[in-house]
């Protein structure tokens, strides 16, 4: 039979293929994703590739598709079920797999779903997956064959796994976990009956509709559930994770959210106390303070462009144990496989507090205080989002001043630093700006507007939009 398919053309992301069920994504693309991709893995000389899915309405349907695609091109598939995406790749490692397809929509709208892929043990995005559209449209694929299928229950190996992770001392933490209703819900259930401490579940159903809240621990209206139960408890800390359990988000004893370059500098304090001298990535979007602390720790502090395909790239590269982006992703490779899993991270991050005297809140505190913008997205077409950011550059250079450019534009001033790229995924421009006060924040903010106006670019709105941490 011949084979030949046509993607909608906004799906193929540069980490993932993502779109909108019955509008630009549905099963007859999870076949072709599975044909093409198992092409891919046969032509390189594989023969398995694990498959999982996560709690959409969708993703059941989808599954099936991606298996029909990927037994079509001779495939073995290792089948997990529903579950995280870090336990499919917890199972790409242990089953020795040559590719892993995951079927989630991640922290996306409930009509949202996709595909995270994996090819031989490397993450697969970026020109492979634009090269993947090509092999559809062409039928660029290998002979129909008949493949085959295993099914392979993995939650009690991935959890007894994620407990050695536990290095906690004798204080007896109280912690509220909050799943969003998303694909980690029963994975949590079993992990919270094991761990040491008092442990409350909040929507552990998994149910794709998110009847309690969007599942994306990053935005503050997500978490005001978790905060006013971690109140009520007394608790220690709050964690949550995003639809797929590669996001993590926290919240401190007194309700107050931590950022994802809060988290990192408590645990690169830590692992630098074992690791002196190690490598720590964080991405572009990161606070300064993050890259000064793990200088101050004895680390050598990286910047790297955002994206956790490239942060993981990075990582096998540099040989560094510990990454991290404002987004969520936490990756360890320090007693881990490095790559990004909010649950493993919640575990380590767990057993540094359990190690401390001192309440979250005030290690918080304690953190160097900066204020700052939120990550604030704003329109701008895709053919002139990479466009403006060269622009703003090259008249920056012109002018003398100094920037970092590996993700868009970073410009440090005595004031503070801010920052203005291109997203990857989106037809949006990102800006971020931090000062060590609201009078030098004003000042960044200005000289960010400046740019985007001789750019011809409508600048954010920065109305209510300082936070400090």
């Amino acid at each position: 039979m011949t084979f030949s398919y046509h993607f909608h053309p906004s799906v193929l992301r540069e980490y993932d293929i993502r779109g909108i069920i019955g509008e630009t994504l549905g099963p007859a693309d999870a076949f072709a994703v599975g044909r093409c991709f198992g092409s891919i893995v046969a032509r390189e000389g594989g023969r398995s590739v694990a498959v999982g899915y996560d709690g959409r309405l969708s993703s059941p349907a989808l599954e099936l598709k991606l298996v029909a695609g990927l037994k079509a091109s001779g495939i073995t598939v290792v089948r997990i079920g529903r579950g995280p995406t870090p336990m499919l790749y917890y199972a790409s490692v242990t089953e020795a797999t040559d590719g892993a397809v995951m079927v989630t929509g991640s922290h996306n709208p409930p009509d949202h779903n996709g595909f995270k892929m994996i090819l031989g043990g490397k993450p697969f995005y970026g020109k492979a997956i634009r090269d993947l559209g090509q092999m559809a449209e062409a039928g660029d694929v290998v002979p129909e064959r008949t493949g085959s299928e295993r099914a392979v229950s993995m939650a009690e190996a991935y959890i007894t796994r994620l407990l050695e992770g536990w290095d906690g001392g004798s204080r007896a933490l109280s912690v509220v976990w909050d799943n969003g209703n998303g694909a980690a819900g029963e994975v949590l259930a079993m992990l919270i009956e094991r761990l040491p401490g008092r442990h409350t579940l909040l929507n552990g159903t998994i149910d794709g509709h998110f009847p309690a809240h969007h599942p994306d621990p990053t935005v503050p209206k997500n978490l005001e559930q978790l905060i006013a139960e971690v109140r009520a408890h007394g608790a220690d800390v709050g964690i949550a994770v995003d639809g797929d359990a590669d996001r993590l988000g926290v919240v401190d004893d007194t309700g107050v959210i931590l950022f994802g370059d809060q988290l990192m500098v408590l645990l690169s304090r830590d692992l630098l106390s074992r690791r002196p001298g190690a490598t720590i990535i964080a991405d572009v979007k990161a606070s300064q303070a993050l890259f000064d602390e793990i200088a101050r720790a004895g680390g050598q502090p990286l910047m790297w462009r955002t994206g956790h395909s490239l942060i993981k790239a990075k990582m096998a590269e540099t040989g560094a144990p510990l990454a991290g982006e404002m987004s969520g992703h936490l990756f360890f490779a320090e007693r881990w496989y490095g790559f990004d899993d909010a649950i493993y991270a919640a575990v380590r991050f767990l057993g540094v507090l359990a190690r401390q005297s001192s309440a979250l809140s005030a290690l918080r505190r304690a953190l160097p205080q900066l204020v700052n913008t939120p990550e604030l997205r704003f329109p701008c077409p895709d053919e002139r989002k990479f466009a403006i950011i060269d622009e703003v550059a090259g008249r920056l250079r012109r002018n003398g001043v100094a920037l970092t450019d590996i993700d868009g534009v970073r410009v440090t001033t005595p004031d503070g630093w801010w920052l203005l790229r291109a997203s990857n995924t989106q037809a949006v421009l990102v800006a971020r700006a931090e000062a060590k006060d609201d009078e030098g924040l004003e000042r960044l903010k200005a000289a960010l507007v400046a740019e985007l106006e001789a750019a011809g670019v409508a600048p954010p709105d920065f109305a209510a939009a300082s936070s400090g941490h």
